[in-house]
């Protein structure tokens, strides 16, 4: 018998298709799963386990920065945390912890900050936690920025992800809703860049030559990118926003052009028709692609014990889906398999040390929650 929380794709499920489309909140537990609330948080937006901790860090778009220690139903405000330009899709972003976390203590962060004249763009910078005492960051450096800073406050994207052998720093950087700077080479909007841990570009990058901002940049054509992970053979892939349709997951390739605003799957919220990604063959298409959307807010490649059948898929917590979607990839192409529906709007999913699974809702209020195998399905030991 199919679990009545996890589902096909259905009509039903395909008309919650808006970014700001309300779903009520629920408890869900059955007899494949148990889904538990756990804390409390106000809009948090990024969360990631600190290695050889009990604790994860978890932001607050507002501009806070939390400690959470597993099995806590409070958290610890760490000091030390920057200015934010909050408000619309503006304020703290990612937060992942550097690869030698162990012995240096360093982490990355992202936000959205203030410019000149009414303008804003993202930043990620590098600083070490203290975990002793008063929780805080010591020494947080700005080490990359979106050029140009732009107005309005929408499209940062500012996702981070180290390459499995720890030696490059991809980050995902939006059009901030200017459409045309993802075609242009000389700036960093709308692209996914891939850095040294310190900022600085790889060497090796596809438009080294060009020099500047262009040497930062891995591929373009890029909208909203608020997924970013490495699945397990290795391979860089990206989930985003479409507009008005055409939300994707993508195979990031170096030096590749993915097409916005040229082509996309769907079309302009005023209703002008946007070609679809068949009539340009010389751009990368998506490797799968909703209409309507799922309103994505984050992916993760699963690789824990505690959902063997999950391993190697990609399980994106969505937004207007308000559940989680889970994805099996099959080479270069992506297929939807079933959906998770956790009643409310979900920011983020994480992978606990143990394999267990932590999302956040999102908004005022959003509630931390573990997901777990109900106790008949734990797997064998």
């Amino acid at each position: 018998m199919m679990n009545p929380i996890l589902r096909p794709l259905s009509p039903l499920a395909l008309l919650v298709a808006s970014c700001g489309a309300p779903i009520s909140a629920q408890n869900t537990q059955n007899a494949g799963i148990t889904v538990s609330d756990v804390a409390t948080f106000d809009q948090p937006w990024a969360m990631t386990f600190l290695p050889g901790t009990d604790a994860a860090l978890i932001t607050e778009k507002e501009g806070k920065l939390k400690l959470w220690r597993t099995g806590a139903s409070t958290s610890t405000d760490v000091a030390g945390v920057p200015d934010v330009a909050y408000g619309g899709q503006g304020g703290f972003g990612d937060v992942v912890a550097a690869p030698d976390y162990a012995t240096s203590g360093t982490v990355y962060l992202s936000w959205a900050e203030e410019g000149s004249g009414g303008t804003r763009g993202a930043v990620v910078a590098r600083g070490k936690l203290v975990l002793e005492g008063t929780p805080r960051l010591e020494g947080l450096s700005v080490i990359w920025r979106q050029t140009p800073k732009v107005s309005g406050k929408g499209h940062y994207s500012h996702r981070i992800a180290f390459s499995p052998d720890g030696k490059y720093l991809f980050v995902s950087s939006g059009d901030r809703q200017k459409f045309t700077p993802a075609q242009d080479l000389a700036v960093n909007l709308g692209k996914v860049l891939r850095l040294m841990p310190d900022g600085t570009p790889a060497p090796d990058n596809p438009f080294a030559a060009k020099g500047g901002v262009s040497a930062q940049i891995w591929s373009y054509g890029h909208r909203n990118v608020l997924g970013l992970a490495f699945a397990p053979d290795g391979r860089l892939w990206d989930l985003e926003h479409g507009p008005a349709g055409g939300d994707e997951i993508n195979l990031v390739q170096p030096g590749r052009n993915y097409g916005w605003p040229l082509v996309s799957n769907g079309d302009h919220y005023d209703g002008k028709p946007i070609p679809r990604h068949d009539t340009r063959p010389d751009l990368s298409a998506p490797a799968l692609s909703w209409n309507p959307v799922i309103a994505p807010g984050n992916m993760i490649f699963y690789s824990g014990k505690a959902f063997p059948q999950w391993q190697g898929q990609a399980l994106i917590a969505g937004l207007g889906s308000g559940g989680l979607v889970r994805v099996s990839i099959e080479g270069e192409k992506a297929r939807e398999v079933e959906r998770i529906d956790l009643g409310n709007r979900i920011r983020e999913i994480e992978q606990a040390p143990d394999g267990s699974l932590y999302v956040l809702e999102d908004g005022e209020g959003g509630k931390l929650r573990h997901i777990a195998p109900a106790p008949e399905n734990l797997p064998a030991r």
